[in-house]
């Protein structure tokens, strides 16, 4: 027992034997369960990193996720797995509807597929340094244009569904590893400015949600060295993103950030 379940307990004892009566503390009083609802995009539902669950519709999630993955010691049971791959903000709306007044935990990942990242990756592998520099640029103009009212809008909608909720947004890794030399068409110094771009749209996602209260974590030092040209990737170079690996990490990211005390 805590050291603040104890003192709760003589507390309460002192009250009881001032009224007459007798009180004692059960012998091993369990936490209540912290009902948790994953919302996100293709990071958060497990894209491409394990098997696809047979109620994941058209959203691809899988049972590598990293919501199926939380550390089961903080008694996190997993409600509403609502995570779909290409969801952008706007799509965050059709997830909603899995929260309400008893949510306790909310995580979420989003913000990549309102800037067409991925096909400025595509730009980058397959085409050449111009066109690569191009959609560098105009993706840097959406992150800084575009995203944040729209990151503003999703993450208070996201409170109001669930007002009671310890709501949490998770960032997006590096891709590349530019030391372990070029990949594809991408030279060191286009992944260098491709990881630049992920660490200005992470920052982008971190300033929304401390502008709605909400924690943020930061997945990219976990990353480091893991890339999908390192030697051993954890993320996909088939589908640029997270392995199974990868997804494991992203639970123990999670895990590290849910301060018990802090779950209702």
């Amino acid at each position: 027992m805590s050291t603040h379940a104890r003192l709760a307990v003589a507390a309460l004892g002192t009250v009881a034997m001032g009224m007459g009566l007798t009180l004692s503390a059960p012998a091993s009083a369990a936490p209540d369960e912290v009902v948790y609802d994953a919302l996100g995009d293709s990071y958060a539902a497990g894209f491409g990193a394990g098997t696809v669950l047979e109620d994941a519709g058209g959203c691809s999630r899988t049972d590598a996720a990293a919501p199926l993955r939380l550390d089961g010691r903080q008694r996190i049971a997993l409600d509403d797995f609502a995570a779909c791959s290409g969801a952008t903000t706007a799509d965050l709306a059709a997830q909603l509807p899995a929260l309400d007044a008893d949510t306790d935990l909310v995580t979420l990942t989003i913000g990549g597929n309102d800037i067409g990242w991925t096909q400025t990756i595509g730009a980058c592998l397959l085409l050449d340094d111009p066109t690569c520099a191009q959609a560098l640029a105009g993706s840097r103009l959406l992150v800084q244009g575009l995203l944040p009212a729209r990151l503003d809008a999703a993450l208070t909608a996201v409170g109001r569904a669930a007002p009671d909720a310890h709501v949490v947004v998770t960032g997006y890794p590096h891709l590349f590893t530019p030391e372990a030399g070029a990949f594809v068409n991408a030279s060191p110094e286009e992944q260098e400015a491709l990881n630049e771009g992920a660490d200005l749209l992470n920052a982008t996602v971190a300033a929304a949600a401390q502008r709605r209260g909400f924690d943020y974590v930061d997945v990219v030092r976990r990353f480091e060295d893991h890339g999908v040209n390192a030697p051993a990737p954890w993320v996909d170079p088939s589908t640029f993103h997270p392995t199974v690996q990868g997804q494991s990490t992203y639970a123990a990211a999670l895990t590290a950030a849910l301060a018990p005390q802090r779950l209702r």
